[in-house]
């Protein structure tokens, strides 16, 4: 499995911007995707993640301001942030946790979003 990310930027706050990621290789109904962040100097985390029978999960922080949603038959996971604050500048990685044959955690090279006047 291979992830492409694209769609990071600078945006200002209160402002919109929407990453995508394009998922290569053998994917099942069973797997999980979804987007992490690391900002400078703190740990990756969680920010969504998706099924493919579209049930979601998100951080508390960006609950009712970011949106994920999946293609599964493109194989793509999107993004969309809006109402972005300042501390949600960091690069974003988009995710896959493979089920099948074995679990395996996937991940794609980063994209930068920051948030700033």
């Amino acid at each position: 499995v291979q992830l492409q990310a694209s769609g990071g930027g600078l945006v200002q706050p209160g402002g919109s911007l929407r990453i995508s990621c394009a998922a290569s290789g053998t994917i099942y109904s069973s797997d999980i995707m979804g987007w992490y962040r690391q900002a400078p100097g703190k740990q990756r985390e969680m920010v969504a993640t998706i099924t493919s029978g579209g049930i979601a999960k998100y951080k508390e922080s960006v609950l009712d301001r970011f949106t994920i949603s999946r293609n599964n038959i493109k194989n793509t996971v999107l993004l969309q942030m809006d109402s972005l604050k300042p501390e949600d500048t960091a690069v974003y990685y988009c995710y896959l946790k493979s089920t099948f044959p074995a679990m395996a955690d996937h991940w794609g090279q980063g994209t930068l979003v920051t948030v700033s006047s």
